[in-house]
């Protein structure tokens, strides 16, 4: 099957009644004919039909070995790091999430140390390794200056030096419409789900899949343990959401791009730099080509002028780009990453990553594209 007729074929109607529709099991506890004796969920923390159905379809998505939902994103990734111990070590992608990076900052209270690096020059990954690397932390595109890293590259060099180092995923950007990580050599994936796979700002999920038995169970057991779980309803949300997945991905990767052409077009008169992997004068552009099957809907460009002030006046003269934390959704969204989603993230940190004072980034939805450019363009004009 292709992959936008397996996303609907992989929901399956119910088998008690028939219903068409995944059913949302409200419960949080099952009847039990003997101690032990169920029919295979006794807690909700624990299992839920819902949230199986759930998981079953990312695994599909994702090629892994088995899933599971979380109550939000960076839950899930809260438990990737339950995977580690005393004195391990994190390499990790230099523009990385703020909200990682302010989880990851948490974690060194408990002597798990990351080191941040540009993962799109692979060459120098060996640079890096150290006897406590147990873990690889990528995200690509990277969140917000769309950096790409060459995922079966990262993964070949890291079980070379050590087999046994875990290799992450963040694949939100992406979704599993533009790349499959496990497919490529990656341990674990994560995703936001948040994002583009419930796709309509109206939910909070996190999802895990992997790619082996082990993982699934220690991961399993952590969940059970912290009771971070995504709710029956969010995961109802979620299903229904990502069935237009593919519809809503080509749409606002193609609208992306048109956009990007504007923005790229438009340089030297108010705007410095354009961040937009499907931009042929992107610096990853050719890793892009090679893993992407298309180049997603996030957009991020900076300002001649590179202030504060100037960046806001962008981001609150749009009419249609609405100003919100978040992406993915159907509606377009504009965001000022240095007062916003990276405002946890140190000054010179952050600077030294790519992102800029007057740095913007864009969530394109799946509005007429001329109207979302008319859009930036009056709102550019104000300059």
């Amino acid at each position: 099957m292709k992959e936008e007729t397996k996303i609907i074929q992989s929901i399956l109607s119910d088998p008690l009644t028939g219903a068409i529709s995944t059913p949302i099991y409200q419960t949080s506890t099952y009847v039990q004919e003997a101690p032990g004796i169920h029919k295979g969920f006794d807690y909700t923390r624990t299992n839920n039909p819902t949230r199986k159905i759930l998981e079953k379809l990312i695994t599909k998505l994702e090629y892994g070995y088995n899933s599971l939902a979380f109550s939000s994103g960076l839950s899930s990734i809260d438990a990737v790091l339950k995977l580690l111990k005393y004195d391990d070590e994190i390499l990790a992608i230099d523009d990385i999430y703020g909200g990682t990076f302010r989880l990851f900052n948490l974690y060194k209270k408990l002597g798990i140390n990351t080191k941040y690096l540009d993962m799109t020059n692979s060459e120098k990954l060996n640079l890096f390794f150290s006897k406590k690397t147990k873990l690889i932390w990528i995200e690509t595109p990277t969140n917000p200056t769309l950096k790409v890293s060459d995922i079966k590259e990262i993964c070949e060099k890291s079980k070379k030096f050590n087999p046994n180092i875990l290799i992450v995923v963040d694949n939100t950007f992406a979704s599993p419409v533009i790349q499959n990580p496990i497919k490529l050599g990656a341990d674990i994936v994560i995703h936001s789900a948040t994002k583009y796979l419930a796709g309509h700002s109206d939910v909070l999920a996190g999802l895990i899949t992997v790619k082996n038995k082990e993982l699934y169970e220690n991961l399993k057991y952590i969940q059970n343990a912290t009771g971070g779980v995504l709710a029956p309803m969010d995961c109802w949300l979620t299903i229904r959401g990502s069935q237009t997945l593919f519809l809503r991905v080509k749409k606002q990767s193609k609208n992306a791009l048109k956009i990007a052409s504007f923005l790229n077009e438009n340089k030297n008169n108010s705007i410095d730099k354009v961040y937009y992997p499907g931009l042929s004068n992107h610096k990853n552009h050719l890793i892009a080509l090679k893993q992407q099957k298309y180049f997603g809907g996030i957009i991020s460009f900076s300002l001649i002028n590179d202030t504060v002030e100037h960046a806001k006046k962008i981001v609150t003269s749009t009419k249609l780009f609405k100003l919100a934390e978040s992406l993915g959704g159907t509606k377009s969204l504009i965001c000022h990453p240095a007062t916003m989603t990276h405002k946890s993230t140190p000054s010179n940190i952050r600077k030294k990553s790519g992102i800029q004072d007057s740095l913007i980034r864009l969530s394109v939805g799946i509005e007429d594209v001329e109207d979302l450019i008319n859009d930036l363009n009056q709102a550019l004009s104000l300059l």
